[in-house]
């Protein structure tokens, strides 16, 4: 089991709500600073931060897994097979987690993910379909990240590019990619929708939301207004058409 789940770090929790809600997520968990929402595919998580804090604005990769121990297990055998790094059993602040580490620093955990009512791992049926989670990866290592990602279960998805990205998609939910970029490891965020786009754009205008759509060779995009944007925060969230 393998999904896509995404922290995002904001002191703007409820502007952040009302934008994931008008993309077609669902909210299933409110803990007060911790808000889990469902996508059609994948899963992002909400975390409370102070105004101005250096985690205000910041996106953590994650991912959830139904078995730490066979995780952890797989993923280092893998990794073993590959040269790249294993994965190790930690207790974080939030309970038992599983960390791994890419060659490049780059670390992110995995946590154990809760069943639906039904029994399967399944996010909210009433969250939009056509939906999908997306957490990237930036690094100037994209080849070892990517192996990385292989180690852990992400299965490669193939796209006619001639560069060093990677897209892989999580089994039970969501997107994980690798891009290219100088600097620091660090994560960002977005999302991908297979349905009608103008449709999206039109939902989310009419909720009052900011909204731009751009085409480009690799497809059309629509660039949202981010609740955090001000300063060196990113102005926009993306939402590309898949």
């Amino acid at each position: 089991m393998l999904r896509s789940r995404p922290v995002h770090f904001t002191s703007r929790l409820d502007a952040w709500e009302r934008l994931l809600t008008g993309l077609g997520l669902v909210k299933t968990v409110d803990d007060g600073s911790w808000r889990e929402f469902d996508a059609g595919s994948g899963r992002l998580a909400l975390h409370a931060a102070e105004p101005g804090s250096a985690q205000d604005g910041t996106t953590v990769f994650g991912v959830e897994v139904g078995d730490l121990a066979e995780f952890a297990r797989r993923t280092n055998l893998a990794a073993e097979e590959a040269g790249t790094s294993p994965a190790e059993l930690v207790q974080a602040d939030h309970g038992q987690s599983c960390r791994i580490t890419g060659p490049d620093g780059f670390s992110f955990l995995a946590d154990p993910a809760a069943k639906a009512a039904d029994g399967t791992w399944a996010t909210s049926a009433d969250a939009d379909p056509a939906l999908a989670v997306v957490e990237v990866w930036f690094t100037e290592d994209p080849g070892s990240a990517a192996q990385t990602l292989r180690d852990i279960g992400a299965r490669f998805r193939p796209f006619p590019d001639d560069d060093e990205t990677a897209d892989f998609a999580a089994k039970n939910g969501g997107v994980l990619m690798v891009r290219p970029a100088e600097g620091a490891p660090r994560a960002g965020l977005g999302f991908e929708y297979d349905g009608d786009l103008d449709a999206l754009h039109s939902r989310l205008t009419g909720a009052g939301h900011q909204v731009r759509l751009t085409e480009e060779a690799f497809g059309r995009t629509l660039h949202v207004a981010s609740p955090d944007a001000s300063g060196e925060l990113p102005a926009s969230i993306w939402v590309s058409k898949r």
